[in-house]
């Protein structure tokens, strides 16, 4: 006898046992019975519960964490010049289209964008990547009130609510070309000092030669990551596919929260982003 057919019979004969002993339904002895009506038998009702529902949600997969992304940037009016605020747009932009087609899996990518100018707002409230539709562009006018930004990027790193205790360590990335021009050493004391604050990863940029250079090395904490100069527009989109390639990498690593190498691409073969700022 091949294997198949004893397989057949063994199950063959599995259900006939099944089905002889099944109990057969009672009659209650309180209930006469008439002549010629057939009994119908009690059925017992349904169980509550869809098995394969519970099944699904046994095998759901987790809610990704969120992976902040804060960006405080100078919009002041000499960064009007030279195609500066112009540079900045275009790589922005950039950042948030790659940002928006990464996977989900383990981390959801949220940006926010501090800008500091002739006033300082939340010109972009943190939100997911994947849900912004579309960046206004940045206008450069004011001063650099430096400060004030600071003191928002503690406020939203403060907040449990915006910034849940879950969400993956994040990133503080800072791009200026002048000097600040209010009180900005409190406030990023005060930013540094911070429980929540100081575990963020912080980045930043001096755009130009009259950036305050002494000031913004203070402010990166990558060990891989130095103050980075700015010293024509390709750069600027140099260190934003920098930010992109360490926050994508981030997202797809067995542990988000992780430091990854923060490397700047060489210079493409772009000429119009080759002239130098003053």
């Amino acid at each position: 006898m091949g294997f198949a057919k004893y397989q057949e019979d063994i199950i063959s004969r599995s259900i006939n046992d099944m089905l002889m002993h099944q109990p057969s339904v009672p009659i209650s002895p309180h209930k006469p019975v008439a002549s010629g009506v057939p009994i119908q038998p009690t059925v017992s009702p349904p169980k509550q519960g869809n098995p394969k529902m519970s099944s699904l949600k046994k095998h759901a997969l987790p809610t990704p964490r969120p992976l902040p992304v804060i960006i405080l940037a100078d919009v002041s009016g000499s960064m009007s010049e030279d195609g500066k605020i112009e540079a900045l747009n275009a790589a922005l932009k950039d950042m948030m289209a790659t940002f928006s087609k990464e996977s989900r899996l383990r981390a959801e990518i949220q940006v926010g964008l501090i800008t500091f100018g002739e006033r300082t707002q939340w010109h972009l409230p943190l939100v997911a990547a994947r849900s912004a539709s579309g960046l206004e562009e940045l206008s450069a006018d004011g001063m650099t009130p430096m400060g004030a930004a600071f003191d928002l990027a503690r406020e939203l790193l403060e907040d449990k609510d915006r910034i849940p205790s879950r969400a993956f360590r994040p990133v503080l990335i800072l791009l200026s070309d002048g000097q600040p021009n209010d009180d900005w050493e409190g406030p990023f004391k005060a930013l540094c000092e911070s429980d929540r604050a100081q575990k963020a990863t912080r980045l930043a940029m001096a755009i130009g030669a009259d950036a305050d250079e002494d000031m913004l090395r203070e402010f990166p904490n990558h060990v891989e990551a130095p103050l980075f100069k700015a010293e024509n527009a390709r750069d600027i989109h140099r260190f934003f596919r920098a930010v992109t390639i360490s926050v994508t990498t981030r997202t797809v690593s067995q542990n988000p929260n992780m430091e990854v190498p923060f490397v700047v691409p060489p210079p493409d073969d772009d000429h119009a982003l080759d002239l130098d700022f003053p």
